[in-house]
């Protein structure tokens, strides 16, 4: 792949993306994952899903959307549908969870019916939903690089405002941080990832790039920013190898990327249980 990547640009787009990808997403899944809405990204994939559907459906008898790239209505969607997420936790003070299964249960609903209602793009949907290493374009590499100065601009400069919300938000309130308007663009920032993501990860697979690392990084950290630094360098072996391994054996990049995440989950697990088994023993040799 080494040469090859030096004589296709869709290799240098799809390469370029994903070592983008491997940073943001697991950068924005710790704090997602410390809140405990891991579940937020599934539900957004899917009304991004709706959103690719909808377009490809409207391309086939609208002008205007025979020129338009899907993404841009996936990613529309999705930043619709975590607006919604954040109308409906409020509508829900005592039962905020409701939210989530709501909004993907609407995604899920509206992507079967544009599915069922089209002809014939079976094959371009195969590829937002599993990723294709073919398919990013110039563009979508463009879209990526701006999301991701977004999302690291934001962080850097709500950095403290974040970590607070994520672990004390009575706190937060106290110290006068505005916690829903910084929600809100923590939301849609999380959807515009999702919606940039995928098509290298796929539709069906970007949450748990978002997850699976940062499941990995709170096994090996001792801090919150180490867990970070963890996630990022976890999520950027996911995305390397994944990328490696579809190019070789001709398949779906995020399939590859996903597995590549869980295997590196069960070596991290199996080597701080046995640490752990390591450091029992030592304690019990210490007080022989």
């Amino acid at each position: 792949m080494i040469s090859a990547l030096f004589t296709y640009e869709f290799l240098q787009n799809a390469f370029l993306s994903g070592l983008i990808i491997g940073v943001i997403a697991p950068l924005l899944g710790l704090f997602i994952v410390v809140r405990r809405l891991a579940l937020i990204a599934d539900a957004l994939s899917h009304v991004a899903l709706a959103g690719i559907a909808g377009s490809l459906y409207l391309s086939q008898s609208v002008i205007l959307f025979s020129a338009l790239n899907p993404v841009y209505l996936g990613m529309a969607s999705a930043v619709g549908g975590s607006l919604l997420i954040e109308r409906l936790r409020g509508a829900y003070k005592h039962f905020e969870e409701l939210a989530i299964p709501i909004i993907l249960s609407t995604g899920i609903g509206f992507g079967a019916i544009f599915i069922s209602l089209a002809k014939g793009f079976g094959s371009d949907l195969v590829g937002y939903l599993f990723g294709s290493v073919s398919a990013v374009s110039r563009q979508d590499l463009w879209i990526i690089v701006i999301i991701a100065i977004f999302v690291i601009t934001f962080i850097r400069f709500f950095y403290k405002e974040l970590f607070a919300l994520s672990f004390d938000k009575e706190y937060a309130k106290v110290s006068g941080i505005n916690g829903k308007v910084i929600q809100i663009i923590f939301m849609i920032i999380v959807a515009l990832v999702i919606g940039a993501s995928m098509r290298i990860v796929g539709i069906l697979l970007v949450s748990s790039l978002m997850t699976i690392p940062v499941a990995a990084a709170i096994q090996l950290a001792k801090s919150f920013k180490g867990a970070l630094l963890y996630s990022i360098v976890i999520g950027e072996l996911s995305v390397i190898i994944g990328l490696f391994a579809a190019f070789h054996l001709d398949i779906a990049p995020g399939g590859t990327i996903v597995i590549t995440s869980i295997i590196i989950l069960l070596l991290v697990l199996g080597w701080t249980k046995m640490k752990g088994k390591q450091t029992t023993r030592k304690v019990k040799g210490e007080f022989a």
